[in-house]
């Protein structure tokens, strides 16, 4: 049996929107089996939260720009989803060369997306409704206009401003080499050289993203004491935790060796230069933010979450970064990564549960996010990457609806990432002129780009924009949205209970009010060759076949929910659903 500790989770009704479907009530039960859970207290660990890609969610000005007034307006819509909470993409000042993930100032808003005062309505309004709002924090690299690096240009070599980056000479007889061979996760060299106040060639910065992103220097103390400051400040505001970008990142190899595989990041589009990334110093990094979050912790009795961007090898590795006195959580993404094939899922959830669970942590699981492909898109393909036999259209929806289900049933907290609830596909024929992604801008190649996830959503109507900006065709939404988005749009979706929308809804309120449900135990279940099935707790069995012909179903009688069309004592292809295990079906 594979187990996961116990956990808590909370929500609250309140009134609707007048503009959006409002709220519905949901009890709650936890894993545990007591009568009540604690509102405050270790509500992360069976979560679910929506990930909201500010800057495509819902524009409130109409410049075809989402923003936190857009937002604000549609918690009463996410609060109806049934999710816990939201985690916000960075709406920080920033000149936007990677959307927000190069900081220019880490303690206000971008005006594209509002200010303080319209952030402290959007906190006061998610905790109105109950719902917890974590901010997407960048430690690792801040943008080239940052004042830091401003003042690093304009000191010069040997300065106390250089010392916050990691500047270095170069190499050759004019150093006109960069330090390393290094290379960027987004395309070229980790290095560019600055010219000095003399106008003459002068050291080389490190950046393992863009230019615009020089990656700061955490061996410096003065960068940490300044992120204190950061967290301090967006807690002292309300908010409920912090999503980590780049959380294996902040230190490198102190000596900047030459790497044996210099390329590896630039090949994989992943942290894997272990002279750049998984540092043991980090951890330290972590232990001292966990410290601060309890302190506040300490004070109300509410737990803040950190929840870290974990890209390492193997689970047992991404085990060490939620140790009690680190980080709460970290996303698993060998779930997002894992190709549709049974043998792959069950492998990467054993581990998850044997790693993860063993630390005292809960998995944090993942299907998708603003970095990946969607999964109705990815999923539409054969596990060794054919074509399917049948059609793409109906294998990748049928597919990604079964994962919903299988992840909304695992131990721990899940994170679903905004479109999912729409069935969105990935737009994949975006014109090379509207794109904007860095990784396609410095390598030439649409492989990896990251636009066809973050196309604005379609809330309404039958052409673009969709209800997502009032703006004329002067300010289109900032992304190309495709006609057949028509078929995803949100009102369509709310009036059809056989929509994404609905099965996720369904799965969340199930969630909620079903103590098998949440944190607890799983216990694999004997099968067919191509069905996953296990049971949560004493009586939820949750099966996946992911084969394509129809099988036995392994509990007798109607499932609670179903991902698609499943009658009594069948379990159809590319299919979940999720039984009560009844002591006759035993």
């Amino acid at each position: 049996m594979l187990i996961a500790t116990a956990g808590n989770g909370s929500s609250a009704d309140s009134a609707p929107s007048p503009s959006l479907p409002g709220p519905a009530s949901a009890a709650l039960s936890p894993a545990t089996g007591s009568t009540s859970r604690n509102p405050a207290q270790h509500w992360w660990r069976d979560a679910v939260i929506y990930q909201v890609y500010v800057r495509s969610f819902l524009d409130s000005t109409g410049d075809g720009i989402g923003d936190l007034a857009g937002v604000r307006t549609g918690l009463p819509y996410l609060k109806k989803l049934g999710v816990d909470g939201i985690w916000l993409s960075p709406f920080y000042p920033s000149p936007q060369h990677d959307h927000g993930y190069d900081v220019a100032d880490y303690r206000d808003v971008d005006p594209v997306y509002g200010d303080l005062a319209e952030f402290d309505r959007l906190v006061a309004d998610a905790h109105r409704l109950g719902l917890k709002v974590l901010l997407d924090i960048v430690p690792n690299h801040c943008s080239s206009e940052h004042p830091w690096f401003r003042a690093a240009l304009a000191d010069g070599p040997g300065s106390q401003a250089r010392s916050l980056f990691h500047f270095a000479d170069g190499r050759g007889e004019d150093g006109e080499l960069p330090p390393n061979n290094w290379r960027a996760m987004f395309g070229g060299p980790a290095w560019s050289r600055v010219k000095e106040a003399s106008g003459e060639e002068g050291q080389w910065y490190l950046h393992m993203f863009t230019p615009e992103q020089p990656d700061l220097n955490w061996r410096n103390p003065a960068v940490g004491a300044d992120f204190d400051s950061v967290l301090r400040f967006w807690l002292d505001r309300g908010v409920d935790g912090f999503r980590i970008d780049v959380a294996a990142g902040l230190f490198k190899h102190p000596e900047l060796p030459d790497s044996p595989d210099p390329s590896a990041d630039e090949r994989t589009r992943d942290s894997v230069n272990p002279l750049a990334w998984n540092q043991p110093e980090v951890h330290q990094v972590w232990r001292d933010w966990r410290a601060l979050c309890e302190e506040y912790t300490s004070r109300d009795g509410r737990d803040r979450l950190l929840v870290g961007e974990v890209s390492v090898r193997t689970p047992s590795e991404q085990a060490a970064y939620v140790r009690p006195d680190e980080l709460h959580q970290a996303f698993f993404f060998h779930l997002l990564t894992a190709r549709w094939d049974i043998g792959t899922f069950r492998k990467v959830i054993s581990e998850a549960l044997t790693d993860i669970a063993g630390t005292g942590s809960t998995v944090t699981w993942v299907l998708n996010n603003h970095d990946q492909v969607r999964t109705v898109t990815r999923y539409a393909t054969d596990p060794g990457g054919a074509e399917p036999t049948e059609s793409a259209g109906e294998l990748g929806p049928a597919r990604a609806r079964a994962a919903a289900l299988l992840m909304l049933a695992l131990p721990g907290a899940a994170y679903v990432y905004q479109g999912e609830e729409l069935g969105l596909p990935e737009v994949v024929d975006l014109p090379d002129e509207v794109l904007t992604d860095p990784i396609y801008h410095r390598t030439g190649s649409r492989e990896h780009i990251r636009d066809g996830c973050r196309v604005p959503l379609p809330w309404s109507g039958h052409a673009s924009p969709f209800g997502f900006t009032s703006g004329t065709d002067a300010a289109r939404p900032w992304l190309p949205q495709p006609d057949w988005f028509a078929d995803h749009a949100t009102d369509r979706a709310l009036a059809d209970t056989r929509s994404f929308w609905h099965l996720y809804r369904e799965g969340l309120a199930l969630r909620r009010s079903l103590p098998q449900l949440g944190e607890g135990t799983l216990r694999w279940l004997e099968s067919p060759p191509q069905v996953l099935a296990f049971v949560r707790g004493d009586g939820l069995v949750c099966a996946v076949n992911f084969g394509t012909e129809p099988v036995p179903a392994p509990v007798p009688g109607v499932p609670l929910l179903a991902s698609g069309d499943c009658p009594a004592g069948t379990l159809p292809g590319s299919t979940a659903a999720w039984w009560m295990h009844t002591p006759e079906s035993r």
